[in-house]
């Protein structure tokens, strides 16, 4: 039978969004958990979409939200914080799932986890995201749950925090002294992401399976960054920083207030390329280019990426 209900923890961010638009057009309902019903307003005129304030580390809620689904998928995680909430989100968190899910029944789980999870990194982003990985296969026979993996590089397109936010860094100076400038990358397409999500979610082939997601070009953070300046049209100067300077700048960076720009442990998480030499899975078909899409960084209104979801809600 096919899976026709399914709960997102995480729903209402980027790859949340783009995935819940990709499961409304092939006729899904989909129940977004968020602590506030606001993130996830943007989705509310979705058909088949319904969002419920949650306390998402809280068992007993995720037993209540899970009650009824067919199917659960996990996207949730943090880029910046201390050891206690990166356990908390990226290790606690799968663990309760994985209870809830053996609660309510429910054996199927996808879960986001990050290419360079490793429990040797000197990352703790990465070294709690192999422990939530760990967790999750774990799972397949400990609670009879057919789990399925996916560790993409970084993720581009409509919304993304990763391109747009140097695309904002670009428009104050003229130079940009970039940290872990010469780290390479293999960005792929969000909506290849959610392709992958959505394909494998009755498909038991992908059973048990752990998926790398890259695109079909590998840039160093430079390349990237520069690239991002033409598609603006800007003539800026980007300086790639040696590794004493660039940890100096992360360093620095996590002493600033509000939203972190980067942090030591970003610093530690760039120290190995971020790059998967099998490239994407030909399972979920081929991946897009960046140059082929990166023109929504003109897009000078960040709502415009919910143009698609307007459009489903009126079809």
């Amino acid at each position: 039978m096919a899976t026709q209900k399914i709960c997102i923890l995480g729903g209402s961010g980027f790859v949340g969004s783009h995935l819940t638009a990709r499961l409304v057009e092939q006729g899904k309902q989909v129940t977004i958990a968020t602590r506030r019903r606001e993130r996830a307003k943007h989705l509310l005129p979705l058909p088949g979409v319904e969002v419920v304030e949650a306390d998402i580390h809280d068992p007993q809620a995720l037993k209540s939200l899970f009650a009824g689904q067919d199917a659960v998928i996990n996207l949730v995680g943090i880029l910046h914080g201390n050891r206690k909430a990166y356990e908390h989100n990226h290790a606690e968190l799968p663990r309760k799932i994985v209870s809830a899910c053996h609660a309510a029944g429910i054996f199927r789980l996808l879960h986001m986890s990050a290419l360079g999870a490793d429990v040797n990194s000197p990352s703790l982003y990465q070294r709690t995201k192999a422990d939530g990985e760990a967790i999750v296969r774990a799972a397949e026979k400990t609670h009879h749950l057919h789990t399925t993996i996916f560790r993409p590089s970084v993720i581009f397109g409509p919304g993304d925090s990763f391109l747009n936010l140097f695309a904002r860094l670009l428009k104050l100076a003229p130079i940009v002294p970039l940290a872990s400038g010469n780290t390479r990358f293999q960005p792929v397409y969000v909506g290849d992401v959610v392709r992958a999500f959505a394909q494998s979610l009755d498909d038991p082939a992908t059973y048990g399976q752990t998926y790398s997601l890259c695109g079909p070009q590998v840039y160093s953070l430079a390349e990237l960054v520069q690239l991002t300046a033409r598609t603006l049209g800007l003539k800026r100067s980007v300086i790639p920083l040696g590794q004493p300077a660039s940890y100096l700048f992360a360093a620095l960076m996590e002493l600033k207030p509000g939203r972190k720009l980067m942090t030591r442990d970003n610093y530690y998480a760039a120290l190995k390329d971020n790059v998967c030499p099998e490239g994407f899975p030909t399972l979920f078909g081929s991946a897009t280019p960046l140059e082929a899409v990166i023109g929504y960084l003109k897009q000078a209104d960040p709502r415009c990426q919910y143009g698609r979801f307007r459009q489903l809600a009126r079809r």
